[in-house]
């Protein structure tokens, strides 16, 4: 099944930039999926992106990314 709470985090350069828990959502992420897909097909690995909590900043080449949902994974990437 799909969480209904857990933190949820992203870090630019190993410093936590963003950081908060999905109940925190207004939708439930079983209904963000369950919309979503009578629109697209959804397949493993797809990335929804629902907004963002406080902590928006500029990124630049050279940064390396780590978002993370507990208990699901994380997604690292560099910005080239």
């Amino acid at each position: 099944g799909h969480p209904a709470a857990g933190r949820i985090a992203l870090s630019v350069n190993g410093q936590i930039r963003q950081e908060g828990d999905l109940a925190d959502q207004i939708w439930p992420v079983p209904d963000i999926v369950a919309t979503l897909s009578r629109f697209v097909a959804l397949a493993p690995g797809d990335l929804i992106f629902t907004g963002t909590p406080e902590g928006v900043g500029a990124i630049v080449k050279g940064d390396k990314l780590d978002g993370e949902i507990v208990g699901i994974g994380t997604l690292r990437t560099r910005i080239v």
